[in-house]
């Protein structure tokens, strides 16, 4: 049984359990399906985990420099890299930590496969392809919006794929059903099925929110199943982020002040949306806390608002079943995918501490940040 009052506050606390439950079930469809499933680090990088993580998948997939050398040192494997653009600088040092690298664009391929030849051919290469659908309806993450810089569509390739690309990647999920993966390689085969019986492999992306509740996993092994059956000569990769951690822990937060103008009534806590719940803002989308209700039926109600300086920084409303005092603990749900990942310093707001409540009970600090982390950001 959870003791949520030993935790510090502000505190990102991932629950071992949790995590083991969703891995297991990526694992499953790994199995069933004879697909390879990774872990996207862009919305989960606690390293940390990753003894449990190897557990259940094998690798990772990194959008720069950084998260590829994590994967490599941190989980003992060499990364699959997919990311908008690489500086000659930087992809020297991204072969030597991947095993596959995406390209964005033909210009990037052109100019940087070379390297990759003098390295021996150890790296895997493949192309970003945009199939010019998606389902998500959010701009900010729609990668095959109009003009959209993410991917090359079919129609800027002929018959053939350049020399030395053997493998197709196409990320347009976020947050997605099986229904919607099912349109988009409709798709893909409408586009650059031509490629398809002559690659090696292809990435499929992220954003299949496999271990949501209303997932339909066997519709999900089925397709893949059926696909892969179609074409036998492909490897298929999917990397999905926050199916990983989706549902695996909370923040932890502590109402310092409550202020009240024109009739709203704003909690003040220790932690900050635009600090280290960004997605709230950008999505937007108004996150569960625990013990809270929506607004109205008389309950006492109010604006949830950060602690930085930011006009913006607050969402609302919710009611509780009674007055919130100052000293009172709110419980952010579903808080560990997309934060850790993004938070910032701004302000010079600490970073709220990293926990793990493990699976023999025990709550188990990762991290906790100092004034010196904030310094030496700009040291």
């Amino acid at each position: 049984m959870m003791d949520t009052g030993s935790v510090p506050s502000p505190c990102y606390v991932i629950e071992e359990r949790r995590l083991r439950q969703n891995l297991e079930l990526a694992g499953r469809v790994q199995a069933r399906a004879g697909v390879e499933i990774i872990l996207a680090l862009k919305a989960f990088a606690l390293w940390r985990t990753f003894p449990v993580v190897r557990e259940y998948v094998s690798c990772a997939t990194a959008s720069s420099v950084h998260e590829a050398r994590l994967v490599y040192e941190e989980m003992g494997r060499r990364a699959h890299a997919c990311a908008p653009v690489y500086t000659e600088s930087d992809f020297g040092c991204l072969l030597r930590y991947c095993s596959h690298v995406t390209f964005n664009s033909l210009r990037q391929f052109a100019g940087l496969y070379p390297m990759v030849v003098r390295d021996g051919k150890r790296v895997s290469c493949g192309l970003r392809i945009n199939p010019e659908y998606s389902s998500v309806k959010t701009a900010l993450y729609n990668p095959c919006a109009a003009g959209s810089r993410l991917g090359v569509t079919g129609d800027m390739l002929g018959s053939r794929l350049p020399e030395g690309i053997e493998g197709l990647h196409f990320h347009t999920l976020c947050e997605s059903s099986v229904h919607d993966l099912e349109q988009t390689l409709r798709a893909v085969e409408e586009r650059f099925g031509r490629f398809l019986p002559h690659v090696k492999w292809l990435n499929m992306g992220g954003g299949h929110l496999m271990t949501h509740a209303d997932y339909d996993v066997e519709r999900l092994i089925g397709l893949l199943v059926s696909f892969r059956a179609k074409y036998p000569n492909l490897r298929v990769i999917l990397e999905p982020g926050s199916a990983f951690a989706w549902q695996t822990g909370f923040l932890l937060t502590t109402v310092v002040d409550i202020v009240e103008n024109r009739g709203v009534r704003t909690a003040i806590i220790d932690a900050s949306f635009a600090c280290h719940m960004p997605d709230c803002l950008e999505m937007p989308y108004r996150p569960t806390i625990r013990g809270a209700v929506e607004p109205g039926s008389g309950r006492p109600s109010y604006r949830i608002g950060g602690c930085s300086c930011l006009s913006g920084d607050w969402m609302g409303d919710w009611s509780f079943p009674a007055p919130l005092e100052i000293g009172d603990r709110l419980i952010f749900e579903d808080m560990i995918h997309y934060t850790t990942v993004k938070t910032t310093m701004f302000n010079g707001i600490p970073h709220p501490s990293i926990a793990m409540w493990t699976a023999g009970d025990e709550l188990k600090m990762l991290r906790t940040f100092t004034y010196e982390d904030y310094r030496e950001r700009m040291d």
